[in-house]
């Protein structure tokens, strides 16, 4: 049997945030104080994604990101476009873990303050000219709906504009059906879909949190995972979908902690998609015995290459470590990628680009010579 994959999501694939360039944080900056007009603007982004494009093509990547460089931050540029949603002081503050020590801050936060619509497209624009200017497979990124959810619950949701919550589910997913058939109908058969929420979920005190906000944490990776299927449920037939659990990312540090055993059966079994990124570059992930929920033709993509810092893994390390998770799911059904995006805002986090480059380097090396 051939271990070759030739489909998305990739043997050697990558979560799709990359290292912005000084320039181009530069120009951001005079963009948001009113010394740049947004058309030089775009002329500037559109030059440093066929850069970057460039730059993936050349490591020998077959998926293509814009490293998402039209956006500050990965989640709410994209969910401030949907009508009546607004970004607010945090209700909680949370700690931020760095390998240096801890750090509080208060996350971004959103607020539906009124009836969810979706004006007008938010991505395919973006796609177009992505899609313009690779040969390979150009991959979208798009937070996940429970992001307008989970940090706030039923108090992050107007009550006056939806006293029944089936309603705002009922407009959110068909928010997200609008821009996926939309990118579809453009050409996309590659989209990510960016979750935190299931991952927090396997934190303690993240799950107390829930509790802090009238959830019931056991329930929530259901609903998250009938929110996320009703979502992609105009995709073509032939349009890959993944999720990518994320832990945290902002400038290197992270805020949640544990293994997938609370959510895995639920997330595994329940969520209609092709595959899942999953954060497996530190002991604060778990182990592998997880994915023994995963069924027959999904896709785990290891993220055991970590974004964080610049020190270059081992390749025997990955190998072994492949070979640990190839002992409860099929080699076949898996694949490898950093561990998540190395910008997941502006800044990104604390390694340089040659350092980046070195990390998709070795995750499409590794994939070579251990799926041929």
């Amino acid at each position: 049997m051939s271990l070759q994959r030739n489909a998305a999501p990739f043997r050697a694939d990558h979560v799709g945030s990359l290292l912005r360039p000084p320039e181009l944080l530069q120009a951001r900056e005079q963009f948001r104080q009113g010394k740049l007009a947004a058309d030089k603007l775009k002329t500037l982004e559109d030059e440093a994604i066929r850069e970057v494009v460039k730059l993936q093509e050349d490591v020998g990547l077959q998926s293509i990101t814009d490293g998402e460089y039209r956006r500050n931050l990965w989640h709410v540029d994209f969910l401030r476009e949907l009508s009546n949603v607004v970004q607010v002081p945090s209700p909680v503050k949370v700690k931020f873990h760095t390998e240096e020590g801890d750090m509080e801050k208060s996350p971004n936060a959103l607020r539906v303050t009124g009836k969810l619509m979706r004006p007008h497209a938010i991505q395919v624009e973006d796609f177009k000219f992505l899609k313009s200017v690779t040969r390979q497979t150009p991959k979208v990124m798009i937070p996940s709906p429970s992001i307008l959810h989970f940090r706030g619950g039923r108090g992050a949701v107007d009550e006056k504009a939806y006293p029944d919550m089936e309603e705002f589910f009922s407009d959110l997913t068909a928010a997200y059906r609008a821009e996926v058939k939309d990118l579809a109908d453009a050409g996309c058969r590659y989209l990510q879909i960016d979750d935190v929420n299931f991952a927090y979920l396997c934190d303690p005190k993240f799950r107390e949190q829930a509790r802090g906000f009238g959830e019931d944490p056991d329930k929530l990776p259901h609903l998250y995972a009938r929110l996320v299927n009703e979502s992609i449920a105009s995709r073509p037939k032939d349009m890959a979908v993944t999720m990518h659990l994320c832990r945290g990312n902002f400038e290197s540090a992270w805020v949640a902690e544990g293994g997938y055993e609370p959510v895995a059966e639920t997330m595994f079994s329940e969520v209609n998609i092709d595959g899942f990124f999953l954060e497996y570059d530190t002991p604060r992930s778990g182990d592998f015995q997880p994915l023994r929920f995963v069924p027959k033709g999904k896709i785990v993509v290891l993220g055991l290459v970590t974004s964080k810092r610049g020190a270059l893994e081992k390749k025997d390390d990955l190998k072994r470590r492949i070979d640990e998770a190839a002992k409860v799911v099929p080699l076949e059904q898996l694949a490898l990628s950093p561990q998540c995006g190395f910008a997941s805002g502006e800044r990104g986090n604390k390694l340089t680009v040659e350092e980046e480059i070195a990390k998709l380097t070795l995750v499409v090396d590794v994939a070579r010579e251990v799926w041929g």
